[in-house]
């Protein structure tokens, strides 16, 4: 079950005598410079997201209530679609987010603010292949999968500290399905997924990857997105 949940009726539970586990899913910086009272961080960008509610929440019938940074952003979407997949019975979004929970003058728990970011010098700059990874997820009529895939070298390309473009080699051979990881349906997909029914692994055992421009979206927060409408 996932349900939406509105700002007031957050304060309300907040305030119950038994309150709902209330998860933060933005990056720890953010977390650490603001939040709602009595939530802990569990960042959904990250691989171990899911390991780290269960350690923390093994309760799967316990009201959850997940938020991101504002309603224009999809932490909080992506969290809740990962708890319910994951077997918890009483997920709520918090779609509003911390933005619309501040400016409502709700109550807020302010930690060291961030240091201004460092500016990056100009020139290319190759990424830690060994930390970096691409999502991928797909779907048909009936089901849906997620995963993840390694990169066998990657180059971002900064100009006036600004990223201008990048190339990434993307490892076809290392592709994982997340949701199935431990099952014997794993490796069934995997497989299927690289033979010639799809990316013929054999034959193209790497992907490129290339940006060939980039550019700042003025007020974006971390997660969100925006999308262009083409007339």
């Amino acid at each position: 079950m996932k349900e939406l949940i509105r700002t007031e009726e957050l304060r309300n539970q907040l305030e119950s005598t038994n309150p709902p586990i209330l998860i933060d899913v933005r990056l720890k910086d953010d977390f650490e410079t603001a939040r709602i009272p009595h939530a802990i961080n569990n960042c959904v960008f990250e691989v171990a997201f899911q390991k780290r509610l269960i350690a923390a929440v093994p309760d799967r019938t316990q009201p959850i209530i997940v938020y991101g940074a504002g309603s224009e952003s999809y932490e909080a979407r992506m969290a809740a679609e990962k708890l319910s997949r994951a077997g918890y019975s009483k997920v709520y979004e918090y779609r509003d987010g911390f933005a619309t929970w501040q400016h409502a003058g709700a109550p807020v728990i302010r930690g060291e603010p961030r240091p201004a970011p460092s500016r990056i010098s100009d020139g290319p700059r190759s990424i830690d292949v060994a930390a970096s990874s691409v999502e991928w997820k797909g779907r048909n009529l009936l089901s849906k999968h997620y995963g993840r895939i390694g990169l066998s070298s990657g180059q971002l390309e900064f100009v006036q500290g600004q990223l201008s473009r990048g190339r990434f080699v993307i490892d076809m051979t290392s592709i994982i399905c997340s949701d199935l990881h431990g099952t014997e349906l794993h490796d069934v997909l995997i497989e299927h997924l690289q033979s010639d029914d799809f990316f013929d692994v054999a034959r193209f055992p790497e992907a490129l990857y290339v940006i060939n421009a980039a550019r700042r979206i003025e007020g974006a927060t971390s997660g969100q997105t925006r999308s262009r409408n083409h007339g």
